[in-house]
């Protein structure tokens, strides 16, 4: 279903991220996590892309699974990095032909042993290049195209420390064809609505998805910072996950404590959906989920 299908005004919806499993051991244990979350009914679910187009064919693989064996709807992450303008065209026709609606265009990440990749020599140099390239697309048999998703950052924009400037650059891709921004995971709300604010003055109104990822564990908490550039722990998350001592049982219903109430604040004040990084586990993203009343 077309993305401007699902996200309907005072509807806001729940979707969830997976990332593709590089081993068999892993698939079957990602294969057991959707079958679980399958029964929630989430409006889509998003499926990531490796750095430098590093699991292409896995995150390929992973989408059509999803298309074909599921009730679920995959939206399938695209970045630029490293394609060529055929690539990313034959990557398009594949999913045009089976059914997959949207896309989530972004730069990405260079690949992990090139880390001054220069992004100049690219075909698509930046995610706004991505979207225009996909907006033009004909091969899709809806007449609006796919759907097309870009990333947003309430906490900035790692490499674009200018806030002014940073808006400037959404706002192009919204204007080149994006029907609706996911944004990166946070956890102070007052940045998202702080962000939200800041798009509404700098003209986009187009839906805005917030990110959401439980902190479960003390490895969860370092691999949010990672996976963020650096994610902001407020100083009263701190403090109550502090309070857990050495339990990992305290620690994990406190941070899925945290999320739910920052999902709940998030749906009182009107959001257009929540995005949970499930990390390729059920457990946090059905307890959430329970906790909010939407199973």
């Amino acid at each position: 279903m077309h993305i401007l299908d699902i996200l309907k005004p005072g509807k806001p919806t729940v979707s969830f991220e997976f990332f593709p499993p590089k081993t068999a051991e892993s698939q079957q244990a990602l294969y057991e996590t959707i079958r679980d979350l399958e029964t929630i009914h989430p409006n889509f679910v998003s499926v990531t892309y490796g750095a430098g187009g590093s699991t292409r064919n896995l995150t390929h693989d992973l989408v059509l699974r999803l298309k074909t064996s599921t009730a679920l709807d995959p939206v399938p992450h695209l970045t630029c990095v490293g394609h060529t303008h055929e690539e990313i065209a034959a990557i398009l026709e594949r999913y045009a032909a089976a059914g997959v609606s949207n896309i989530l265009a972004l730069r990405g990440d260079p690949p992990r042993d090139q880390p001054n990749y220069n992004h100049t020599g690219d075909a698509f140099p930046q995610a706004v290049d991505l979207v225009r390239f996909i907006k033009t697309f004909s091969g899709y048999s809806d007449p609006r195209g796919f759907g097309i998703g870009v990333a947003g950052f309430p906490e900035g924009h790692p490499a674009t420390p200018n806030r002014l400037l940073e808006m400037d650059y959404l706002k192009a891709k919204v204007d080149a064809g994006a029907d609706y921004i996911c944004t990166q995971l946070f956890f102070d709300n007052h940045d998202f609505y702080d962000f939200r604010e800041r798009c509404e003055l700098a003209g986009i109104h187009v839906p805005i998805i917030a990110g959401i990822m439980p902190v479960t564990s003390q490895s969860s908490m370092r691999r949010m910072a990672e996976l963020a550039g650096g994610a902001r722990y407020p100083a009263r998350l701190v403090r109550s996950l502090q309070r857990a001592g050495n339990s990992t049982e305290a620690f994990r219903q406190i941070g899925l404590h945290y999320a739910t109430e920052q999902c709940a604040d998030l749906l009182n004040h009107g959001v257009a959906g929540i995005h949970l990084y499930t990390l390729n586990q059920s457990t946090a993203t059905r307890e959430i989920c329970q906790r909010l009343g939407i199973l």
